[in-house]
């Protein structure tokens, strides 16, 4: 027995929703077992899935089908994250990157603390309109 892939990815938390799992499944962020699906395809135990997120490509094993959507601690329990130790650094480093420490009680930054501060890191302006 199986489960549809969309249905599959939102139950293990991959995704908020079906329609965001539908809607990647289509645009040819998720492939199973190298090749490219469709939402509606069954998927089966042991197959590896290959996702393409924002910032990073994450594989995982399927090992289980939750019978509906599953809490956070229970994800390992209906999939293995077979993800390269690389990838998962480079996740690291551009939450580093991204996180500009301010002390306690300044608040937000002003309109030009803010482009100084995008100046330093090596952006523009437009990166964040």
């Amino acid at each position: 027995m199986g489960m549809r892939a969309d249905k599959y990815l939102w139950a293990v938390r991959i995704y908020k929703t079906r329609t965001l799992a539908a809607d990647a499944i289509r645009g040819g962020k998720v492939k199973c077992e190298g090749e490219n699906i469709k939402a509606a395809r069954e998927l089966k135990l042991g197959e590896t899935i290959t996702v393409q997120l924002q910032d990073y490509r994450k594989t995982i094993r399927i090992t289980a089908f939750p019978a509906s959507r599953v809490g956070a601690k229970l994800v390992t329990e209906y999939m293995e994250d077979l993800t390269p130790q690389e990838e998962k650094q480079s996740i690291d480093r551009l939450r580093d990157v991204q996180f500009v420490y301010r002390p306690r009680g300044t608040g937000r930054p002003s309109k030009k603390q803010r482009r100084d501060i995008e100046e330093w890191m090596g952006g523009d302006d437009t990166e964040l309109n």
